[in-house]
């Protein structure tokens, strides 16, 4: 049996992520056998590689592999293009006809987008499946055929039988070994190693110098949702490889291709209930600004606490009158009392500290004046700290924030901060 490694280099497969490899282990495992396959996966995300990959493992390599795509052949047609006519069957049919399950007799069939097929044909085919036995259209004679099947979906097939669109007992026919392709949002590590691979071949078949993408572009590649999985960045790089004037690729090149690309998929909460990506991130920096405050607040009160003890002082309670003239963040969650001065005979040794003692009456009053609250002011401080900390590393600094790279990069530039 070969490794997984082999048959990426084979099959042309590239990545790294854990969820590739173990989809690509059950398809080895399974190759060998008989039994029907299930291959779930969004759009673009590669199910037909798969097929191929169980099919030329198999010992069926040798015999015929016929891909159909359900969801693109009309529902009048389709039972005459999977099982073939007889002539004169319907309008049109002026000739016997043979199907695929008859052309592809002892070799392999690939039914993809399995969810859009007709309930009639997905009685013909439960039939196929349980026995080999099938009819072609307009004939009474029942013919047979020995074809592996391999199925494909992009839809949930369990919600389509709730709701009475899909046979259940050909589900769970089809569903013998089911094989679940990662999507390319939750293999992102993947993402570059494809970037380059796509670039490299598309500079060779325009006989040009292969793009690259600048650290910010990266980022933002690295973080968007690619609906369209590996077929929509494959696109993408093929449009960057011949439009693009500069070989070295920015933000700005990727939103003219990909106008959405700057959109995440995080979840934010706006004042009308929306979704929108920017409001996040200054969410993302307060929270981290207020943590730090609150923090700083702790260490405050354990050294005032730790001063007091370490000079014998007392804490006794005060007035009522007074306590209302200090500022309210004045004390912790656990409120403490001012320090009460001991008498002058209970102070000795010269360690002690020099108290004043004498009327309040001596003290003029003052005007407690309030921080300058701004989340702009705020953030920006934040940020210079944080690339200041790490000499001006963004990465780093992304991290200590707790905010993606990409982010760190769009508030350097609205906050014109020079690193």
């Amino acid at each position: 049996m070969e490794n997984v490694q082999s048959i990426k280099q084979r099959f042309g497969i590239y990545g790294r992520s854990e969820k590739l490899n173990q989809a690509l282990e059950v398809a080895i495992r399974v190759a060998s056998t008989e039994l029907t396959v299930l291959i779930s996966g969004e759009s673009g995300s590669g199910k037909e590689v798969f097929s191929k990959v169980i099919h030329n493992l198999s010992p069926r390599k040798h015999n015929q592999f016929i891909a159909v795509n359900c969801g693109a052949i009309p529902a009048g047609t389709i039972n005459s293009e999977l099982f073939g006519h007889e002539k004169g069957s319907f309008t049109g049919a002026t000739s016997d006809r043979k199907g695929y399950f008859e052309t592809a007799d002892g070799g392999t069939i690939f039914l993809d987008e399995i969810g859009e097929m007709p309930q009639d044909t997905q009685a013909f085919l439960l039939r196929v499946l349980e026995s080999g036995e099938f009819i072609r259209v307009g004939s009474s004679k029942v013919l047979k055929t020995n074809v592996r099947v391999i199925a494909a979906t992009n839809v949930n097939l369990l919600d389509r039988v709730r709701k009475g669109k899909f046979r259940e007992d050909l589900y769970y026919r089809l569903n013998t070994v089911p094989i679940r392709i990662p999507s390319l949002k939750e293999r992102r590590e993947d993402i570059l190693i494809l970037f380059r691979k796509f670039a490299q071949d598309f500079a060779e078949k325009y006989r040009t110098s292969p793009i690259e993408l600048d650290e910010a572009a990266s980022a933002m590649i690295s973080q968007y949702a690619w609906p369209g999985n590996i077929r929509e960045l494959r696109n993408a790089v093929e449009q960057l490889s011949v439009l693009s004037d500069r070989k070295l690729i920015t933000p700005q090149d990727l939103i003219r291709i990909i106008p959405d690309i700057h959109h995440t998929n995080l979840p934010t909460i706006t004042g009308d209930g929306g979704a929108e990506g920017s409001g996040f991130y200054e969410r993302e920096i307060l929270y981290k600004l207020l943590f730090d405050m609150k923090q700083d607040l702790n260490q405050l009160k354990n050294m005032f606490v730790q001063l007091v003890q370490t000079n014998d002082l007392t804490m006794p309670q005060i007035l009522d009158s007074e306590l209302e003239l200090l500022p309210s963040h004045t004390f912790a969650s656990q409120p403490v009392s001012p320090v009460r001065p001991r008498p002058a005979n209970e102070i000795s040794g010269s360690d002690q500290p020099i108290l004043y003692t004498g009327p309040k009456d001596d003290f003029d009053a003052v005007e407690v004046l309030e921080e300058h609250l701004s989340l702009h002011d705020m953030e920006k401080d934040m940020i210079l700290k944080a690339l200041k900390k790490f000499n001006g590393k963004r990465k780093d600094a992304a991290e200590e924030l707790g905010i993606s790279e990409r982010t760190l990069y769009r508030k350097i530039k609205q906050f014109n901060i020079d690193i």
